[in-house]
């Protein structure tokens, strides 16, 4: 088998460039880094990794607890950190939890065992015990995504009052007062954070909240359909959608023109996560749009610094949002 010296010398470098190129990428400049690799291949290396974890007694895999693997944001989400793990020479293990908080803490076992060197939570919850949570900043965990309101752990999360404030100014903005929400489930941090956002933007513009415009979903597409169903039957209806998620954004859509209703002529939609297949709705649909792909990268790169025993200085990193403007949302159909 081709050694590590014979990628050295087709390199032009020294073995501890090459070892250091292939155990820590980030260390060695991008020039350094790639003709290490095109040696590799072209001497057909391939490191005995076993022999480095027993000399490192690191494993090179991360995990990563995933609540909903069928979940187009997650995906988006996890390919990101897959890109990133492989680029520091690490292999990523899925755990598909179902938001189960046994399965997560049985799968974070793996960290207390010396089976994975770090983990990436992508749901709201700490995921081993009260003992463990107690030392949680010196165990190399982070959450993403679906944060935690403690600081247990280094976080990389978007800001989700502000985000769901802005959506809702925009629809204020087009005449709409009467704005519905197909909100998610009340013990979701996500659910609280995007209601606070919901109802400030409301305050700020003198409209009282009234809470027969709300209905609870669990980010389904079943139960978006199901959410505008019943906010249309309520009374005075509402002349706008805010949807805690595209996906439930898409089943109030269907559920608005099952009930003889059009998008936007009577009720506009607007939702949150700008999935890759939501410009091609028709009509396409209004969302916040989150980086879903540079969640992974940021998430990493707290870990990394946690499993190389670093300091993380920002403990709580927040993404950047925007608002896609498309065309499920147009001016209120009627004044208030």
């Amino acid at each position: 088998m081709t050694n590590i010296r014979a990628v050295a010398k087709k390199a032009g470098v020294s073995v501890a460039t090459v070892s250091r190129a292939m155990q820590k990428p980030d260390v060695v400049s991008e020039k350094t880094r790639k003709k290490v690799e095109e040696a590799a291949r072209e001497v057909e290396y391939k490191p005995n990794m076993m022999a480095q974890v027993f000399r490192s007694k690191k494993t090179y895999s991360i995990l990563v607890l995933v609540p909903d693997m069928s979940n187009p944001f997650f995906a988006r989400v996890i390919s990101g950190i897959q890109k990133a793990a492989r680029a520091r020479g690490y292999n990523v293990v899925l755990g598909n939890t179902l938001s189960n908080p046994k399965t997560e803490q049985e799968l974070a076992q793996l960290l207390l065992t010396s089976q994975t060197d770090g983990i990436i939570q992508l749901s709201a919850r700490y995921p081993l015990g009260p003992r463990e949570k107690e030392a949680g900043q010196t165990l190399p965990i982070v959450n993403c995504c679906e944060c935690v309101d403690d600081d247990s752990m280094p976080t990389v999360r978007l800001d989700n009052k502000e985000a769901a404030k802005a959506i809702v100014n925009y629809l204020i903005g087009l005449g709409h007062r009467r704005i519905g929400v197909i909100a998610g489930p009340p013990h979701s941090p996500l659910t609280r954070e995007r209601m606070a956002g919901y109802q400030e933007a409301l305050a700020s513009q003198g409209i009282d909240f009234n809470e027969n415009l709300v209905v609870e979903g669990d980010y389904s597409l079943d139960s978006g359909e199901q959410g505008a169903g019943h906010l249309l039957a309520r009374g005075r209806a509402p002349t706008a959608l805010f949807c805690f998620n595209d996906e439930m954004a898409f089943g109030a859509m269907r559920g608005i023109k099952t009930a003889g209703l059009s998008v936007p002529g009577d009720v506009s939609v607007a939702g949150f996560d700008d999935l890759p297949f939501s410009k091609y709705m028709e009509p396409a649909l209004t969302s916040v749009r989150q980086p879903s792909e540079e969640f992974g990268p940021a998430a990493v790169n707290q870990l990394f610094k946690l499993i190389d025993g670093e300091a993380i200085k920002r403990r709580h990193q927040l993404m950047p949002f925007e608002i896609a403007i498309r065309a499920s949302t147009g001016p209120a159909s009627q004044s208030d």
